[in-house]
This record gives C-alpha cells, structure tokens and sequence, in this order.
C-alpha cells in the first residue's frame, strides 16, 4: 500500500509522531530544530521551540508533556510553559533521540552521539517523581521503543545493529531478556516503531522509503511506501486510531532535491493502533 502526503516538507528532521486527545490531534518533533510541530483540523502547522533538541514527546497524564531535550529532560504545562529539568549528563557530543512510554507511566528516552560512533549512548528512564536512572548502556542510535497491547513485552531498536530486539518487562525489573525480534537485510536501518492493537509491529526503515508491519511472531505481513527515502518514525492517529502517520526527513540533502522529504504521511492500513501511554508524573 502506498501513504499519502499530508503536509509540505516541514519539517528538517522529522521524527517521533504521536496521537493524543488532550492536544485535539496530533504533535510531532522538528528534532534538530528543536521545535514541537502540531497539526490542527484544518491542515495546518504549528510550530513550538523547546530547545536545541527536541527528540521525544509524550502527553502528561495531568495535562502538558514530557519532552526529550538534548541532554535530559524537560515538562510542558497545559499552558505551555516549559521547564527544563537538571541535564543527566554532561558531554555535550552526546543528544537524546528516541523515547515513549511504558505502562506504569515513566518515560523512557534513548541517545545518540552526534557523530553516531558505536556504543556511546545510552537508554534512560525518567520517573514520575523526576529521578532520571541511566538503564542500558553501550548504545549507538537507540530508536524506536514500544510496548506490546498487554505491556508485557517491549520492542526496541538500536538502529546500527539492524535488526528490532524484543525485551520482557516487569514493572520492578524493567527491561530484562533482550533478544532479537526481526533481523533485517544488511544496510537496513531501522528507525521509530509502532505496535498496534493486535500486536503489530510497525517498523519505519530509514533510507528505505518504507514502513513494514511485523506479526508477533515476526513474519513480514505488510508494507506501506513513501515516494521519499528518508522514512523515521510511525504512529497511529485520527479520532478511530486507525490512520499511520509517517514522518520523514531531509537531513543531508540539498535544498532542491527530492521535494517531499520532510513532509507528514498518512495511511490507512486496515487495523487500529493503541492510545497513547502518558507521563505519570
């Protein structure tokens, strides 16, 4: 199936989209302008800066969100006003990238180094009461992370390993037993990820111009294209959570080629995604 474009190229780097009622639709992150983009019923964009960084966001369960800045953390309030927390590292050659949350309402976020060298970032979880704990390391671009509909398993991609990894999750113990979910072909890059709620895992392949849809078991069961390469994240959105929303991006290009990359996608793809886990704190 092919996604139809939903806006002009907008966005620089465009990543993580998610659906959420409390904000009347759906918001993703220029993320190497710093910027929260938001869609509104008539088709147009907004745009808010929160920083150098805006990698990740999520809905607080009390209004506002959470957001991934460039090292650590910060909280929206329903009015807008953000306050960034205290940073959680101090080397500023490292960025956060990727993040969601799980279902005991903490938010969990990965990094990256700028220069994406092996094994320098890290995943990190920010609690409810605003502890932030570093809980898996050796990290090169961590992506993608979500949960299954039940909670109890939890997908996540390294993007330079190629392939997604699956982990059990305890509430006490958190990720644990980490092992490979789908192994893709060698120079595919996994990005952001999605699960629906039959526990479809939707996978968007940067550089790929596609997002596949694994079954449970991980067999391929179905893909949408894109008219352009630079594919990075997918999430379920519209008031039936039955539209997949794309992002792309135009990183690296010049200013005249390929004309749609950095614009909003959407499909419909036959099957309904999960609501939006928020942050509990």
């Amino acid at each position: 199936m092919r996604a139809e474009q939903v806006t002009g190229p907008v966005a620089y780097h465009g990543e993580g989209p998610v659906w959420s009622p409390r904000w009347g639709g759906l918001r993703w992150v220029d993320m190497l302008a710093g910027d929260i983009l938001s869609l509104d019923e008539s088709g147009s964009v907004r745009r808010h800066h929160v920083g150098t960084i805006a990698a990740a966001v999520r809905p607080r369960a009390g209004g506002g969100a959470v957001i991934a800045v460039e090292r650590g953390f910060a909280l929206e309030d329903p009015d807008g006003t953000v306050t960034a927390l205290d940073p959680v590292w101090d080397d500023d050659s490292v960025r956060m990238n990727e993040g969601g949350c799980d279902p005991d309402g903490r938010f969990w976020c990965g990094s990256m180094a700028y220069d994406k060298r092996a094994g320098a970032a890290a995943l990190y979880r920010l609690d409810p009461d605003g502890s932030a704990h570093r809980v898996l390391d050796g990290v090169t671009i961590s992506n993608g992370l979500d949960w299954s509909p039940d909670g109890s398993i939890a997908y996540y991609d390294d993007t330079a390993t190629g392939r997604v990894d699956v982990f059990d999750y305890d509430p006490a113990a958190g990720l644990t037993g980490r092992r490979p979910f789908v192994e893709l072909t060698r120079g595919e890059r996994p990005d952001g990820l999605t699960v629906d709620s039959e526990g479809g895992v939707w996978v968007a392949l940067n550089g790929s111009g596609v997002v596949r849809r694994y079954r449970p078991d991980g067999v391929l069961a179905e893909v949408v294209e894109l008219p352009t390469a630079q594919v990075t994240a997918c999430t379920f959105g519209g008031p039936g959570l039955d539209q997949l929303f794309i992002t792309t991006s135009r990183e690296g290009m010049a200013p005249d080629e390929d004309p749609v990359a950095g614009s909003l996608f959407r499909a419909d793809v036959g099957v309904r995604g999960l609501p939006v886990r928020e942050f509990a704190g």
